[in-house]
């Protein structure tokens, strides 16, 4: 039986929503403690990652990264404890939407004929390559 993907973005209010781009790269800088490295990791420019964050900046009232100052490697981006909660909770509700889908979608799911996700489902790069370079 297939699988579905569950992929969403949340609407707090105008131009203030998550989604799994932003989640994707707060967890990426969890994970390397630095912006530039997040986007690198993620291939996508540091602008773009910049502007995400910023956008993340703007839309709550609580910062969900800070910067951390120097030490022997430099400095880097930190989540705030808002900024955990945050992937916490979008995860959690990614978890629990994907084990309602899969039960109400059960006795549709053994009809599908294709056993992978469609091409729309499936995770996509969070940034687009310049073809031209």
């Amino acid at each position: 039986m297939a699988t579905p993907v569950i992929r969403f973005r949340i609407d707090f209010a105008d131009d203030s929503n998550v989604g799994p781009g932003k989640i994707g790269l707060l967890e990426a800088i969890r994970a390397s403690g630095s912006l530039s490295q997040a986007a690198r990791d993620l291939g996508m420019s540091y602008r773009r990652a910049w502007l995400l964050v910023d956008s993340l900046k703007s839309a709550f009232s609580e910062p969900v990264t800070v910067a951390a100052t120097g030490g022997k490697g430099g400095g880097g981006v930190v989540l705030t404890k808002f900024g955990e909660r945050l992937v916490a909770a979008y995860r959690a509700l990614e978890s629990e939407f994907a084990a309602l889908a899969a039960r109400r979608l059960q006795g549709v799911s053994s009809a599908v004929t294709r056993r992978s996700a469609p091409q729309a489902a499936r995770r996509r790069p969070l940034a687009r390559k310049n073809p031209s370079r």
